[in-house]
C-alpha cells in the first residue's frame, strides 16, 4: 500500500504541471479564435481550415521528436546523464530534419486545401496565414525536444511556466498586429500568423534560457560531437518516433473526418459536435498529463533496473487515467444541459449537445485509458502497437460505423459519437491487453543500445 501511494504521488507530481501546460497550449488557440473572430467570418473560417491542416502536419514532427522519450527517461533512471544529453541533441537533429518536409507542405497550403474542396478565396487567405508561420517550425519542434528532455528527467514545471508566459506574448502580439495597435499596421488574419510565429519562437528561446540560466542541463549533458549524427542511433530514434507521429496523426485526422461527417447532417449538429468536442479536448488534457507523467516515471524505473515496479506504475497510471476521465464523464452527464449553454445561447445547439454528452462521457473513459497506455509504450520504446491500434479503432471501425449509424441507421449526431466511443473502446482494450503480455516487466532498457 505504501509503495502504491508513493507511486501515485510521484505520478501526479509529474502529471499536474504537464496538464497545466497542455491547458495553457489550448488557451492560446482559444485567444486566437476570439481575436480573429473580431476580424470577420471569412478570417475565422480561413484560420479554422488553416489550423486543421497545418497543425495536423506539424503534429507529425512532434511525434518524431517524441522518439527521444525512452532514451532520456531511461538514461535518467540509470544515472547516465550524458546519454540523456546526447538524446536531446539527437532530438534537435531530428527536429531540424522533420522541419523541412513540414515547411514544404505548408508552402503548398493553398492547392492542398483547394484539392480538399475548400473555397479558393478561403484557401488563399489560409495559405497567407500559414506561410508566415514557417520560420517557427524548427523552434516549435526544438521546444518540444527540450520539454521532453526535461520531463524525462522529472523537471516538469519549466515548460509549464514558459507556456503560461507565452499566452501573454501571444495575446499582446495578436492585439498589436491583428488590429494595428501601437502604430503597427492592421494585418488581420496574417497578423495572427505573425503572432503565432513570434510566440513559438519565444517559447523555444524562453525554455532554452531557463535550461541554461538555471543550469538544468548540468549532469545531463555532453559537448556536441559527431556522435550526435551516429546513423544507427538516429534510425532507432526515428523507428520509435515515426509510429508516434502516425498514431497522433491518425487520431487527429479521425476527429477532422468526424467533423466533416457532422457537417453533412446540418449546421446545428456541426455546432453541437464542435462544442462537445471542445469540452472533451479540454478534459483530455488531464489524461495527457498523466500519460506524460507515466512515460517519464516508467522510463525512469526501467533505466534504474526495476521493471516489475515499472509495470506496477504503468497499471496505476492507466487506472488514474481512467479515474480522472470517469470524473469528467460524471460532469458531462450531470451538467449536460448547463455545459453547452456556456458556449452558445442557441437552444437547438444546447439540446443537441446535451443529447450526446453522455455518449462523450463513455468516450472519455476509454480515451483516458488509451492515452496513458500510449505514454507507457513510449517509455519502453514499443510504439508500433499504438499506431496499429489507432488505425484499426478509428479508421476501420469508428469512422465507417459512425458514418453508417449517422445516416443509414438514422441516429444522426449520436451515431457519430457512438462510433467514436466504440472505436476508442477497441483501441483501449487492445493496448491494455498488449501491455499485459508485453509491458514494462518484459522490456529491455534501451540505454545501453543508445550509447555511442
Amino acid at each position: 500500500m505504501n509503495q502504491t501511494r508513493s507511486e501515485l504521488g510521484k505520478l501526479f507530481s509529474l502529471a499536474v504541471p504537464v496538464a497545466g501546460a497542455q491547458v495553457g497550449g489550448m488557451l492560446m488557440g482559444t485567444v486566437d479564435t476570439l481575436m480573429v473572430g473580431r476580424v470577420g467570418v471569412g478570417a475565422l473560417a480561413a484560420a479554422a481550415i488553416a489550423n486543421a491542416f497545418s497543425f495536423a502536419v506539424l503534429l507529425l514532427g512532434v511525434g518524431i521528436v517524441h522518439g527521444i522519450d525512452p532514451f532520456v527517461s531511461q538514461a535518467h533512471g540509470a544515472g547516465r546523464g550524458q546519454q540523456a544529453g546526447l538524446a536531446l541533441q539527437r532530438g534537435l537533429v531530428a527536429a531540424a530534419i522533420a522541419s523541412l518536409p513540414i515547411a514544404g507542405l505548408w508552402l503548398y497550403t493553398e492547392p492542398i486545401l483547394i484539392a480538399f474542396g475548400q473555397e479558393p478565396a478561403l484557401a488563399a487567405l489560409a495559405a497567407q496565414y500559414t506561410i508566415v508561420k514557417i520560420p517557427s517550425i524548427p523552434f516549435f519542434l526544438a521546444f518540444t525536444a527540450m520539454r521532453q528532455y526535461l520531463q524525462g528527467r522529472e523537471l516538469v514545471r519549466p515548460a509549464m511556466w514558459v507556456i503560461l508566459a507565452a499566452n501573454l506574448v501571444n495575446a499582446f502580439v495578436n492585439w498589436v498586429l491583428i488590429f494595428g495597435n501601437l502604430g503597427a499596421p492592421a494585418l488581420g488574419l496574417v497578423g495572427a500568423g505573425y503572432a503565432t510565429m513570434a510566440t513559438r519562437i519565444s517559447m523555444a528561446l524562453g525554455l532554452l534560457a531557463i535550461l541554461r540560466g538555471f543550469s538544468l542541463h548540468e549532469g545531463a549533458w555532453r559537448p556536441w560531437s559527431w556522435q550526435v549524427l551516429n546513423g544507427p542511433a538516429l534510425v532507432q530514434l526515428f523507428r520509435i518516433g515515426i509510429p508516434v507521429a502516425i498514431q497522433m496523426g491518425l487520431e487527429m485526422w479521425a476527429f477532422s473526418v468526424a467533423a466533416f461527417l457532422a457537417g453533412r447532417l446540418d449546421p446545428v449538429a456541426l455546432a453541437a459536435h464542435s462544442v462537445v468536442l471542445n469540452m472533451a479536448a479540454l478534459s483530455f488534457m488531464f489524461a495527457t498529463g498523466i500519460a506524460q507523467g507515466a512515460s517519464a516515471r516508467v522510463g525512469n524505473l526501467l533505466g534504474a533496473g526495476r521493471p516489475d515496479l515499472a509495470q506496477h506504475s504503468a497499471w496505476l497510471a492507466i487506472g488514474a487515467g481512467a479515474g480522472v476521465m470517469t470524473i469528467a464523464a460524471g460532469l458531462f452527464v450531470s451538467l449536460r444541459h448547463q455545459l453547452p449553454a456556456l458556449y452558445t445561447p442557441d437552444t437547438a445547439v444546447i439540446a443537441a449537445g446535451a443529447a450526446i454528452l453522455p455518449i462523450a462521457g463513455v468516450f472519455q473513459v476509454f480515451d483516458g485509458i488509451q492515452a496513458v497506455a500510449c505514454g507507457v509504450l513510449r517509455a519502453i520504446g514499443r510504439t508500433r502497437p499504438a499506431a496499429l491500434a489507432n488505425a484499426l479503432g478509428y479508421w476501420v471501425l469508428a469512422l465507417p460505423l459512425g458514418a453508417w449509424l449517422s445516416t443509414r441507421a438514422g441516429w444522426g449526431l449520436a451515431g457519430i459519437w457512438w462510433g467514436l466511443a466504440l472505436g476508442l473502446a477497441v483501441v483501449a482494450s487492445l493496448l491494455v491487453l498488449w501491455l499485459r503480455r508485453n509491458g514494462p516487466a518484459t522490456a529491455t532498457a534501451l540505454v545501453s543500445a543508445h550509447e555511442g
